[in-house]
């Protein structure tokens, strides 16, 4: 009887570690939400102070693989939930794995589709360490362009 109490507990844990580790990757509606927070974050508060924040790791703005960015209209990154290193520089000529201009593009789209949209592109995973298929969505706001993307498997 102590035998099965025990197997039952190994396979109720195995269970239930199961989903946790098939959500350590953020999904679209995920994405779409955090791009919204942070969003809600621009327009409430002073967006000098958003940016660091986000710059700076703040919890709110991280979500399993998941990370804002936010440039200008000319492709300067302003904020970078990763890499702070980015932020100040222009990106505008920034391409992926396969030669696309990932945030030329993001740029255009973002003046014809300020609502929304979805560029797909290979990035590094800041989790896994390697290129992944990507796919970012965008919104506009203030004339800044605040996307957060989501690595496809």
């Amino acid at each position: 009887m102590r035998k099965l109490g025990a197997t039952a507990i190994i396979a109720l844990a195995v269970s239930l570690s199961w989903p946790a580790a098939a959500a350590e990757s953020g999904g679209p509606d995920d994405a779409v939400a955090l791009t919204k927070k942070a969003i809600a974050e621009l327009k409430a508060n002073p967006p000098e102070k958003v940016y660091a924040d986000i710059t700076n790791k703040d919890p709110r703005f991280l979500d399993r693989d998941l990370y804002v960015i936010i440039t200008d209209m000319g492709g300067k990154a302003l904020a970078h939930g990763v890499n702070a290193k980015l932020v100040g520089k222009d990106a505008s000529e920034n391409q992926d794995a396969d030669g696309k201009f990932y945030v030329k593009e993001r740029l255009e789209m973002a003046k014809t589709k300020p609502a929304g949209f979805w560029l797909d592109y290979k990035f590094t995973n800041p989790t896994t360490k390697k290129i992944e298929p990507k796919s970012t969505y965008c919104e506009v706001v203030t004339g800044n362009v605040v996307c957060v993307g989501i690595y496809k498997k």
